[in-house]
């Protein structure tokens, strides 16, 4: 199997999505992630949809390939049993607000003075510095902070926030990104390196062309509803009889393989639409003409016609008809791992890329609550009897 970091040991302190989806990114790569919760708690997203015994749905997604330990970080006997743990590990990783590790004696100075080669991993919503660096936010607040809401919808529907938490999941990938490219850097020069990783700085390099657009030329993004950011008028949203058509025909090429594909070989004739700039000051018209043609044909006829044209085009699918579809079934999106307390195995994402024609799936289950917590501590030198002391004392 593809495992580049093993070898590599984690203390993952964060919770919820993003810092979790880092983590699980490394975990599948062969690291050892051990993630740090508060006992008798753990992370929020073990609650809620799905939940059995704490093993939540949302929980599910991001934490297999992990163990987990529950130690009170809030009493310095907690914080003692993590300085082991940091001693013997490569990178850690939290997702506090800012100043709260700082608070439990956990800053990067904390843990660099513990471990000189340690690379210390921040991740929060605004980042470590800054006028606001302080506020705590969730994904939808940072949707909301950042500008894609504006240009989301309709003029008239606008602002509205897109259906996922793709923010929280760009994030822990831009992170698993930074982590993966620091760890040859600690190992080039043997120093301690912190990274410093923000939901608004991820949110707005997911919106990079605008961003430069608008710096550039002083260009204002507005809500396009379902129309391409390439203004083309042949691209952009049909309805067929019976659901909705993307299509996208942004050069000559395409344009003239649609054309055809459709039975419209005329449009390429009239002078209105024979050139780019004729295409777009005429754009309401040939838009008119295309969706009077596309309308009278299902959306999969018009889906396979279009590939064979060499015509980018897909129908709108709800999220139960892609999952069902073929190609996620050859790409192996998700992977089955058996959890406690459900009946049949969760499906959760595998790594996302494929490594030699092979899915790299985990190979684990998430852990339920402190599932490993006497385990690793014995292996950071705790006897039984400390462990059962440390137990008593509700320190773990």
């Amino acid at each position: 199997m593809f495992q580049p970091l093993t070898g590599i040991r984690i203390v993952d302190l964060t919770q919820v999505l993003a810092g979790p989806y880092a983590t699980y990114q490394m975990g599948l790569m062969g690291a050892e992630v051990i993630k740090v919760e508060l006992p008798g708690r753990g992370d929020w997203t073990r609650e809620g949809m799905g939940d059995q015994a704490g093993m939540g749905t949302g929980y599910l997604t991001q934490n297999a390939n992990k163990r987990s330990v529950t130690i009170d970080l809030k009493q310095p006997r907690g914080i003692a049993l993590l300085r082991r743990f940091i001693e013997k590990s490569d990178v850690f990783v939290e997702n506090y607000r800012p100043g709260a590790a700082a608070r439990l004696g956990l800053s990067f100075e904390d843990v660099r003075a513990i471990n000189p080669k340690i690379l210390y991993c921040s991740i929060s919503a605004y980042g470590q510095d800054g006028p606001i660096g302080h506020r705590p936010a969730y994904d939808h607040v940072v949707q909301g902070m950042c500008g894609i809401m504006q240009t989301t919808g309709t003029p008239e529907t606008a602002p509205n926030k897109v259906g996922a938490p793709y923010i929280d999941y760009a994030t822990g990938l831009n992170a698993a990104f930074a982590i993966v490219s620091a760890l040859h850097e600690v190992r080039r020069t043997e120093k301690a390196i912190r990274i410093d990783v923000a939901m608004l700085d991820t949110s707005m390099l997911l919106m990079s062309s605008l961003m430069t657009n608008h710096l550039t030329t002083g260009w204002e993004a507005k809500p396009s509803g379902n129309e391409a950011w390439s203004q083309s008028p042949s691209s952009s949203a049909f309805e067929t009889t019976d659901g909705t058509l993307m299509i996208a025909a942004n050069n000559d090429r395409q344009f003239e393989r649609l054309c055809t594909a459709i039975g419209r070989e005329d449009i390429l004739t009239d002078p209105r639409w024979a050139e780019t700039d004729a295409r777009r000051t005429n754009a309401l018209a040939l838009r008119e003409e295309l969706a009077n043609t596309i309308k009278h044909d299902s959306a999969d006829a018009w889906e396979i016609i279009l590939d064979r044209a060499g015509v980018p085009g897909a129908r709108v699918r709800t999220l139960t008809e892609v999952l069902a579809e073929d190609q996620l079934k050859a790409r192996q999106i998700t992977a089955p791992v058996s959890v406690a307390g459900y009946d049949a195995p969760a499906q959760v994402p595998t790594l996302g890329f494929k490594v030699d024609g092979k899915v790299i799936a985990p190979t684990t289950s998430p852990p339920e609550l402190g599932s490993d917590t006497d385990a690793v501590l014995q292996e950071f030198g705790c006897s039984e009897d400390e462990i059962a002391t440390l137990r008593k004392d509700g320190i773990i």
